[in-house]
């Protein structure tokens, strides 16, 4: 837990992500990432020198092997409230649609419903559990598919429900949090999204895995150069 509070805490200190009186609704999907940062920020709360509250929340995509269960478990285990809601995410997607790359539709339609649990919730802010891997996938997919040079921020703000967006895992490498799961045995929930596996996404992280072969200091490199040079990341 010390390097991932480590890294957390620098990316909520250097672009000033918590505020005295903050409550923060964390997404807690049941991955890695969500999991091991709902439990940082349980740890951050005691030491912190900003006071906020936390609750986690969760959308129910509509597919199969969603276990509410688990996620109500992980959060009495930490003692946070946990507020899940219904989406008919599948269906539109899937059934509908028959989206051939549903992650862009389907992450949009996960967005609104967190949202509103948020604001129902008295929330003003959002964590989302992207970390350093995620944040260089997102880059390689806008370069090589959309001609862009562009990745999320780590902090943004909607004007529409006057929320704020917060990335705390951005400086965490995924290699960190697979360590932090398995050293502490923690369970994660099954995939539940077919498309788990073998999308665009996916295709990025082999491209940079195969890279990192021949350049070691790819990730490093990939991730100064989104730091010199988006300005969405110089807040």
């Amino acid at each position: 837990m010390q390097k991932i509070l480590s890294h957390m805490r620098k990316a909520i200190e250097e672009y000033n992500m918590i505020e005295e009186g903050d409550k923060i609704a964390i997404c807690l999907s049941g991955g890695k990432d969500s999991i091991t940062m709902l439990k940082a920020f349980k740890n951050l709360q005691i030491f912190y020198p900003k006071k906020f509250e936390i609750i986690a929340v969760s959308v129910n995509p509509g597919f199969e092997f969603f276990d509410i269960n688990f996620l109500e478990k992980i959060c009495k285990d930490e003692c946070i409230p946990l507020f899940i809601e219904k989406s008919n995410a599948k269906e539109i997607v899937f059934d509908i649609r028959k989206e051939k790359n549903p992650c862009s539709l389907c992450a949009n339609l996960r967005r609104g419903v967190i949202n509103s649990i948020a604001i129902r919730e008295g929330c003003n802010k959002i964590a989302l559990g992207h970390n350093q891997d995620d944040v260089l996938e997102t880059f390689l997919l806008n370069l090589l598919y959309t001609g862009s040079i562009n990745t999320f921020s780590p902090k943004s703000y909607m004007d529409r429900s006057k929320i704020t967006l917060i990335r705390p895992l951005i400086f965490t490498p995924e290699k960190e949090i697979r360590r932090f799961v398995k050293k502490n045995n923690i369970s994660v929930m099954a995939k539940v999204c077919p498309m788990d596996g073998t999308s665009k996404r996916e295709d990025m992280k082999n491209l940079i895995f195969t890279l990192s072969k021949n350049i070691p200091m790819i990730r490093a490199n990939l991730f100064g150069a989104i730091q010199r040079n988006l300005d969405d990341w110089k807040l």
